[in-house]
């Protein structure tokens, strides 16, 4: 399977250009965050599915819904990821930083796609898949790198604000393609 292009990727918020107003939920404190949530969910699990067209209609009350679930699913990993980050604390200064840099680079991003593809608690703990990332080392490398690229091309569109939501709504695209192509193969 042919990985996402850098050019679909920097076209995919343009093409329909409109779904970029969506970014103002943001201002709409709490009820507009969870509806943003939601709504970043569903464009990931579009991403997975191979979807690149261009941004889905945003439905208030569907996007506020799953975006609350989500948030409620996401507290078990919350609160062990903050057990660990304790522990690795402990350990000492480098210890604590190349464990967060690889646990930051090579676990939560993949798991995190993992967990917006099934929606189930238990999906944020299926680490099995990361074994995927290490099997798939320079594909993933290069996604990272890309999404790197991406939201730096982004952040200068940010001067004339359409890079904002731009950057928000394809900030996993690299990564949910990889997750695609390589998780579970």
């Amino acid at each position: 399977m042919e990985s996402l292009k850098f050019e679909t990727a920097f076209k995919y918020p343009f093409n329909r250009a409109k779904g970029m107003w969506n970014i103002l939920w943001i201002f709409v404190p709490i009820v507009g965050w969870f509806a943003l949530g939601g709504y970043s969910v569903r464009i990931v699990k579009e991403f997975v599915g191979g979807k690149f067209d261009k941004l889905p209609s945003f439905s208030f009350s569907n996007d506020l819904s799953l975006g609350f679930m989500m948030l409620i699913k996401a507290v078990p990993f919350m609160v062990v990821y903050g057990v660990f980050d304790a522990v690795v604390g402990k350990a000492g200064d480098i210890t604590m930083t190349l464990a967060n840099i690889l646990v930051g680079v090579f676990v939560i991003p993949i798991l995190s796609i993992n967990f917006f593809n099934k929606e189930t608690v238990a999906s944020f703990f299926e680490f099995k898949i990361v074994g995927d990332v290490f099997n798939n080392i320079g594909d993933y490398l290069m996604a990272v790198l890309k999404s790197i690229l991406l939201s730096l091309v982004f952040l200068v569109l940010s001067l004339v604000l359409v890079g904002i939501p731009a950057g928000a709504f394809t900030k996993n695209i690299f990564l949910a393609d990889f997750y695609r192509r390589r998780v579970g193969k």
